[in-house]
């Protein structure tokens, strides 16, 4: 069998020790080199090219989207929590009686045993499903849904896992706290939220006056939105402004820089992309705020 492995950033270290193991199985293995930043991002295009017959993708659970026409083999990366240490917790959730519990795929096998340990400890604890994510209780990058969906039940939410990436997608009014089980670090991420929220204020502000518009879209099968790409272009063409679809797999801010008449993009790929506001020298909104800027506009 022609198989074609597929991993994150964190994981590609770990590529040649499975290759090794499929072909000493009598497969034949290709390593997909290019960045992968999720389940959304499957290396298609190398697939239909090597013309394999499978995809083995290392570090997500299967994306809830429809099925690509090339089989695709998701192989979770479990990463065991000590749970013992989640007592360090207990200290910054006095006065709260109820919570809504997240974490990733890396510990979504332990999270009934965290849930156990904070009801143990007189926490009622509130777990929500995401539109994408694959499990109850899951959060991704762009699917904060599992959380948001029971937050207005919850005291506060709580996100147990590593990093900030993904609890940072969690835009909620409620406090959003994450804590990491191996340094036993508790951090209030509620005022880096509300940055957040400001800077979507200030390139809505900036994008008021823009008069040119380009789109992004993203062939990656996860992000690939063409049918809201053409509803903004519609849209902002009725308000008299141009506007201009942009199609790539890798959306690259120094690319996207020699359209030098584009004033504003519309981004209709990852919802994150527009965080990155620094990278890119006008403003992005995403596509759901094109709502509010068109409402600006009357």
């Amino acid at each position: 069998m022609k198989i074609l492995l597929q991993f994150p950033e964190g994981l590609k270290q770990k590529a040649f020790e499975e290759a090794d193991k499929l072909q000493k199985e009598g497969h034949h293995v290709f390593i997909s080199s290019s960045p992968c930043y999720g389940a959304c991002d499957l290396c298609l295009d190398e697939a239909r090219a090597l013309k394999v017959d499978k995809i083995i993708h290392f570090g997500h659970s299967e994306y809830l989207q429809e099925k690509p026409e090339i089989s695709v083999e998701y192989v979770e990366w479990k990463v065991d929590v000590p749970i013992d240490n989640l007592s360090a917790i207990l200290p910054h959730l006095k006065g709260v009686k109820k919570l809504a519990l997240v974490t990733t795929v890396q510990h979504i096998h332990q999270l009934p045993e965290m849930k156990k340990f904070l009801e143990k400890n007189g926490i009622s604890v509130l777990m929500g499903k995401g539109c994408f994510a694959k499990y109850e209780g899951q959060v991704l990058g762009c699917d904060p849904t599992a959380a948001l969906s029971v937050a207005e039940h919850a005291d506060c939410i709580l996100f147990i896992g590593t990093g900030k990436f993904h609890p940072t997608s969690i835009l909620s009014e409620k406090p959003v706290y994450a804590f990491d089980p191996f340094s036993k670090t508790f951090t209030d991420l509620s005022p880096e939220i509300k940055k957040l929220g400001k800077r979507r204020q200030g390139a809505l502000a900036k994008a008021l006056d823009a008069k040119t518009f380009g789109i992004l879209i993203s062939t990656k099968p996860g992000q690939f939105c063409p049918h809201i790409a053409e509803w903004a272009k519609k849209e902002l063409e009725a308000k008299g402004k141009k506007a201009y679809l942009l199609v790539s797999n890798e959306l690259n801010p120094i690319s996207l820089e020699n359209f030098r008449k584009i004033e504003c993009y519309i981004n209709t790929a990852c919802p994150r992309l527009s965080e990155d506001t620094e990278m890119f020298s006008k403003p992005i909104l995403n596509a759901v705020d094109l709502k509010e800027l068109l409402g600006l506009w009357g």
